[in-house]
């Protein structure tokens, strides 16, 4: 038997909680629109080809042709992921004539891209 699961199991039946003042808790909890969007914003990182994208304009501003080449992927799927995350506002787009250029949208978009790759290399 998982010994984790019989210590979860013995505090169900034995845990009265703690003395923690819960509305206290539950007052400064996220509200339900906020948490619905704060997974979808989640989502959007669940891609491996979102992610690479966000990596690839981490370095610099680049033009669908350039994000199709540096994937090795159709110009279409590339934009239709670029769709979904300027949908998402973690990317932006600039046109000089007809191309259009792909970037980060803000500052935070990159911290949090760069603490979590961190994150994840970390021991």
């Amino acid at each position: 038997m998982d010994p984790s699961l019989t210590a979860i199991e013995e505090c169900e039946s034995s845990c009265f909680g703690t003395e923690a003042d819960l509305n206290q808790v539950r007052e400064k909890m996220i509200d339900e629109q906020s948490a619905v969007q704060l997974a979808d914003w989640f989502k959007a990182f669940s891609d491996p080809t979102r992610v690479k994208l966000i990596g690839a304009l981490l370095q610099k501003e680049l033009c669908v042709h350039d994000l199709s080449v540096l994937l090795d992927m159709g110009q279409s799927a590339v934009s239709h992921q670029l769709r979904y995350l300027r949908n998402m506002r973690i990317v932006k787009r600039r046109k000089a004539g007809k191309t259009v250029f792909y970037s980060l949208d803000d500052v935070h978009i990159e911290q949090i891209f760069v603490q979590t790759l961190q994150h994840t290399k970390h021991n």
